[in-house]
């Protein structure tokens, strides 16, 4: 695999997510051993570095000229290096296009999926777009609101099954009821709450797929894939603690989500 040498890529060092696969460029060979290093220390030293922008979208430098690539554009340029046959399609306006969106999507939204420990230690933080937030919260809604769905199915004999709509009201009646409660408990960390909330839902949806595939191919009681689910919520319930520590919500939010949770099971087994 050929490495791209002379270049060193920035990255967030509070994003887990940002620093995980940035060390997997390093550890393929596809950066040199020093292709990475956390915008947190390397921007004071880089004057030539746009420092808002090297947050929002990834910085790759080109330590011999100077050059500064940003976003879709340097993760093209770093992998089309150790893979040519990729450089048509990196090259292609409409892929370009396509790319640039589900990158921003990721990008704008990365400290609600996968949030870090030290949030706002550095000066200058990425940047919040409503468009993409809303986006993410459609998005996981949909997911989530799906795949309940089919499991719903499994539970029947033990939960009454409801129609098609039901797991997308119950999912967007959260959002709702989550959002008003955090609107005025907290206002200013509203989008930030949501995000991380939802992230925590299609986490949980997630889960069950293993379940949706096992039934394909094997019988297994109600009771079984009740109690999988419940296990489920209850990891949920212990992350949105956690989550909600991180963003130094307390407990409030904690208790509302699980009260209109509990309150919705109720209203179905009535």
């Amino acid at each position: 695999m050929k490495t791209l040498s002379n270049h060193i890529i920035l990255y967030d060092a509070e994003c887990p997510m940002c620093s995980l696969y940035t060390k997997a460029f390093v550890g393929s060979g596809m950066l040199d051993n020093n292709g990475r290093k956390p915008y947190q220390e390397m921007l004071p030293a880089c004057p030539l570095v746009d420092r808002q922008r090297a947050v929002n979208e990834i910085a790759l430098i080109n330590t011999q000229t100077g050059e500064v690539e940003y976003g879709v554009v340097s993760l093209f340029k770093v992998v089309a290096n150790s893979f040519p046959l990729f450089k048509a399609l990196f090259e292609w306006k409409p892929f370009i296009w396509i790319a640039q969106k589900a990158y921003a999507f990721i990008s704008y939204n990365r400290r609600v999926i996968v949030p870090g420990n030290a949030a706002d230690n550095f000066e200058v933080q990425p940047g919040f777009k409503l468009k993409y937030r809303v986006a993410y919260l459609l998005f996981t809604w949909l997911m989530v609101g799906f795949i309940l769905t089919q499991y719903a199915h499994l539970l029947t004999g033990m939960v009454p099954v409801g129609n098609v709509w039901r797991e997308y009201a119950i999912c967007g009646g959260q959002i709702l009821f989550q959002g008003i409660i955090v609107s005025l408990y907290a206002n200013c960390k509203k989008w930030d709450y949501l995000g991380n909330m939802m992230t925590i839902s299609f986490a949980g949806a997630l889960l069950l797929l293993p379940c949706l595939l096992l039934a394909q191919f094997v019988e297994l009681p109600a009771l079984v894939y009740t109690l999988y689910f419940l296990g489920v919520a209850g990891l949920m319930f212990l992350e949105h603690i956690r989550r909600s520590k991180l963003l130094g919500l307390g407990w409030l939010l904690t208790i509302t989500w699980m009260a209109y949770r509990l309150g919705i099971l109720l209203l179905i087994l009535n």
